[in-house]
């Protein structure tokens, strides 16, 4: 069934749940639509000009169509009390803490997204908007101490395998929307609202972030990377991004 929905590979912890949801939601859509479809071509049969040459004003009668609008709203109900609502609810309490997990903030801005994480002290660095320049799109000061270590890069996320990923989600302008589809994630950017989100990776790979959320005319290519990596191999990665950083800030003018 999820061949047929043409839905992307599932590498996250939480995702089999969602896709559960959004199969079970495609068959009542689908007894839905041929069920009204039946309908519609019993209708056109039955009060054809034909078997109803006069009109009658007064319709038809009968007990069955509230059967039916009950069974509907029963499914309806039962598909957010038993399983939306539930998932939800479990999301929300079972929020990981940043001792057990990788913190991360990323910005989106027109036409990138702007990541950003806190070095080996665990602390983000002081960020000022006065400093944000196309080489500083954070407005990043060095010169703070909890910021000496921080690593910031553009288009590039990386995280672990099997361990929980934060996300510091803000937007610089208009709205975007942040869409890693193999980790069933999708969550706007709002301009002066921090939305916290997390998810647990358990496949690596390398997958496009999309922005879900038309945000001018440069939409189309609005487009970064993000990659799942074991812990050593995403220890390394941060290792070099830290000594290409201090590199950089040793040569800057």
């Amino acid at each position: 069934m999820l061949e047929w929905l043409g839905l992307p590979q599932a590498a996250s912890a939480h995702a089999a749940e969602l896709d559960f949801m959004i199969v079970i939601t495609h068959w009542l859509m689908l007894v839905l639509f041929v069920g009204w479809g039946i309908f519609f071509i019993y209708t056109l049969a039955r009060f054809r000009k034909g078997s109803s040459p006069v009109a009658s004003y007064h319709g038809t009668k009968g007990g069955w169509s509230k059967w039916v609008e009950g069974g509907v709203l029963l499914a309806e109900i039962v598909l957010l009390a038993a399983f939306s609502i539930p998932a939800w609810s479990a999301r929300v309490d079972a929020f990981p803490t940043p001792q057990e997990s990788v913190v991360v903030r990323v910005v989106a801005e027109q036409f990138s997204w702007n990541i950003h994480y806190p070095g080996a002290d665990g602390k983000f660095g002081r960020t000022d908007i006065n400093l944000v320049s196309s080489e500083n799109p954070l407005g990043l000061d060095r010169q703070d101490q909890d910021a000496k270590d921080d690593i910031a890069t553009i288009n590039q996320l990386n995280l672990p395998v099997n361990k929980p990923t934060i996300i510091h989600l803000s937007s610089k302008d208009v709205i975007h929307s942040l869409g890693l589809n193999q980790m069933r994630v999708k969550q706007d950017a709002i301009p002066g609202v921090v939305q916290n989100l997390w998810f647990t990776p358990t496949e690596t790979g390398a997958w496009e972030i999309n922005c879900s959320q038309l945000c001018g005319l440069g939409h189309y290519r609005m487009r970064g990377f993000y990659t799942i990596q074991t812990q050593e191999d995403f220890d390394a990665a941060m290792q070099d991004q830290e000594s290409f950083n201090a590199w950089e800030l040793a040569n800057v003018d």
